[in-house]
């Protein structure tokens, strides 16, 4: 039987021309859409952080009235030498605030204020006892209608006001400290995130101190001493599950156990720590078993071949070589956790919490949980100061994702 004879391909002729031209054609089409996808997805990612920065920044600013207040005329009846927080707290503050602001500038002056402005007051006299003997000009933070109107836009009447009080010299707009140390609150002018980030904190720690031992260790012992068996199947197989569970199923979990049958304090760090470990865990030991099955062999046989013992083999060569992969998928996981809601809504964390709290086990909310429940307030006031606490959160998440890189970037080390 004689062998067909192979005609030699003509990469000249039309056909092969045109074959060729629809090839690299469509390699042309292919690169164009994955460009268009990633144009798509920065578009987006702008639009979101230019929105957010657009209302969010307002949010770090406040604007205040210049108030000059007459104390020797007022009617507080304050003793310079003996001023106590129950003296302060009798001396109806808010009424003698009222009166002062009306007298100084006219008509219903009162209600360019904010309803706490006394507190600016009251701090003042905290911190001087001497300013009641003379006439000091102290600074008040305005009603949320003057502060929208001073920055953005208001009602015409807000705007009104607002020229008046800058034609005095009274009117001005500054960075809001307050934002950054104080906790939640009803007036919009006054509310800070400093409760919600220490409370933030606080469960992060809680977390990390559950989740990363145990998850390290659920690695190792899957990895290196599990024997391949039907019960360590039906092991992995149930933690890759949990780790694709809807975060809310957790916080059915927390509620369930932490609460329920242990009578664990409700809205506190601790529960929240607790059930944010369970949603972080299965997302360590996947990483962890990633990480450790990346060691090369060599290592172990190397150690082995010296006298080394199997646990000297796993902890003094495998576990180093591993940690920076280990420590890269902890970090991702707990700014997962960071960003939760769902599961710390079910276990109470939604709770009016004014002060921060000063342990784990003190009533608490988070960062997510915040932004939440200022969205959900009427006053327009706090539109801002939602987009303001969306920024603060995502400057910890970005802050937390780029120690990941760091970590992996030194540590790494490339076979």
């Amino acid at each position: 039987m004689t062998r067909p004879t192979r005609v030699p391909t003509n990469w000249k002729s039309d056909a092969m021309r045109k074959r060729i031209a629809r090839r690299y054609a469509a390699e042309r089409r292919f690169k164009l859409a994955g460009l268009a996808a990633v144009a798509l997805s920065a578009a987006f990612l702008a639009f979101l952080l230019f929105t957010m920065m657009g209302n969010g920044l307002r949010g770090f600013t406040r604007t205040e009235i210049a108030l000059q207040v007459d104390f020797p005329a007022s009617p507080l009846l304050l003793d310079p030498n003996a001023i106590t927080d129950e003296a302060l707290a009798n001396a109806n503050l808010p009424m003698v605030t009222g009166e002062v602001a009306k007298k100084a500038l006219g008509g219903d002056a009162d209600v360019m204020l904010s309803p706490t402005a006394w507190i600016s007051i009251r701090d003042a006299i905290k911190a001087d006892p001497k300013i009641l003997s003379r006439t000091e000009t102290i600074r008040v933070p305005a009603s949320t209608a003057i502060d929208l109107a001073a920055k953005s836009k208001g009602s015409p009447e807000a705007e009104a006001e607002v020229a008046r009080l800058k034609q005095q010299g009274v009117l001005s707009t500054g960075i809001n400290w307050n934002f950054l140390t104080a906790s939640d609150g009803t007036d919009p002018t006054q509310v800070g995130i400093w409760g919600a980030f220490k409370g933030s904190l606080l469960t992060m720690l809680v977390t990390l101190l559950l989740s990363f031992p145990v998850g390290v260790a659920t690695a190792l012992y899957l990895e290196e001493y599990a024997p391949k068996a039907w019960w360590t199947d039906i092991i992995e197989v149930s933690i890759n599950n949990l780790a694709a569970v809807p975060s809310i199923i957790f916080g059915l979990l927390g509620l369930s156990i932490f609460l329920n049958f242990l009578h664990l304090p409700r809205s506190a760090a601790l529960i929240g720590g607790m059930t944010l470990a369970l949603m972080t865990m299965p997302v360590i030991v996947i990483a962890g078993r990633n990480a450790i099955k990346a060691v090369p062999p060599s290592i172990r046989d190397a150690a082995l071949g010296i006298g080394a013992s199997p646990v000297q083999v796993v902890f003094q060569h495998v576990l180093p070589l591993a940690l920076p992969g280990i420590l890269t998928g902890t970090i991702i996981g707990m700014a997962r956790a960071l960003g939760e809601t769902a599961p710390l809504l079910m276990i109470g964390m939604r709770a009016f919490i004014a002060t921060p709290p000063g342990g784990i086990t003190d009533p608490a909310t988070v960062l997510p949980v915040q932004i939440f429940l200022w969205s959900d307030e009427v006053s327009k006031g706090f539109v801002e100061k939602t987009s303001a606490a969306i920024i603060v959160l995502l400057v910890f998440l970005l802050a937390m994702n780029g120690l990941a890189i760091y970590l992996r970037n030194k540590f790494e080390t490339r076979w």
